[in-house]
């Protein structure tokens, strides 16, 4: 996928140089567009139907007990978010601005955590991300950089979610979910998840492949994880969101010392 994206970036750069000459392979990019746009819409029409079909499918071979490992899997990360949300980043603003730190974090964070709730898209939460630094007290050039760049290389709740897609993998595979190997392989692949990976346009989707490949799940197993990443796509954009801004609080700290708030 990262190699198809630069030569993407490099032919829409030298299509662009090329001026006149290039105007015709630029109309032909924009008609394949339209083209493709429209050949995914057909799609898309019948997709819920094939994926109602093929998950009918996998209950039937995997039995009824698939939607309880889902309810299970839930109670498990809902929580775990949600304490993650309040404990760790209450934790983080004080390390950052002490008591008057926390006050000002929890005062402004309620804005971007619904926006990226809402969207489930860390990109779009960005404008209310740094509108919430800005009033927490943040330097502008700490955020505007922090931020952006935490949108796409800081997933804490990508990371929280990797975890959860091996040990219930391993689960309904009925494999233990044992040994200093698998658990360093789950500890690194939530890393590039959270780090690499998200970047990368459909990076959970490639996470969840990198998954199949390195543990040997059968190719079954993919729609299974995919419907678990839909399911925590919300509160793990919230949680991806939100740790930006608190590290932008922390990058403050660091470089502003103890006054930064008051800068």
């Amino acid at each position: 996928m990262l190699p198809l994206i630069i030569f993407s970036m490099l032919a829409g750069l030298a299509t662009s140089a090329a001026g006149e000459k290039g105007k015709a392979f630029a109309g032909f990019l924009t008609s394949a567009n339209a083209v493709m746009m429209k050949l995914i819409s057909y799609i898309m029409y019948y997709a819920p139907i094939g994926l109602c079909a093929y998950f009918a499918y996998l209950v039937g071979v995997f039995g009824p007990e698939l939607l309880g490992s889902y309810a299970r899997a839930m109670a498990v990360y809902y929580p775990t978010a949600i304490l993650y949300f309040f404990l760790a980043f209450t934790l983080y603003a004080f390390i950052a601005g002490r008591a008057s730190g926390v006050k000002k974090f929890w005062t402004n964070i309620i804005p971007p955590a619904v926006t990226a709730l809402a969207t489930g898209s860390s990109m779009a939460t960005i404008p209310a991300n740094l509108q919430a630094a800005d009033k927490i007290g943040v330097p502008k050039d700490i955020s505007e950089v922090v931020i952006p760049i935490g949108a796409t290389m800081h997933m804490e709740g990508s990371c929280l979610a990797a975890v959860l897609k091996i040990a219930f993998l391993f689960g309904i595979f009925q494999m233990p979910f044992t040994g200093i190997d698998t658990i360093l392989t789950a500890l690194g692949i939530a890393l590039l998840t959270g780090v690499v990976v998200s970047g990368i346009p459909g990076g959970g989707t490639i996470g969840e492949l990198l998954i199949l490949s390195l543990y040997g799940f059968p190719p079954e197993a993919f729609p299974i994880i995919t419907m678990i990443g839909t399911l925590v796509d919300a509160p793990a954009t919230m949680v991806n969101a939100v740790g930006d801004n608190v590290s932008s609080m922390m990058v403050a700290r660091v470089l502003g010392k103890k006054e930064w708030m008051d800068g």
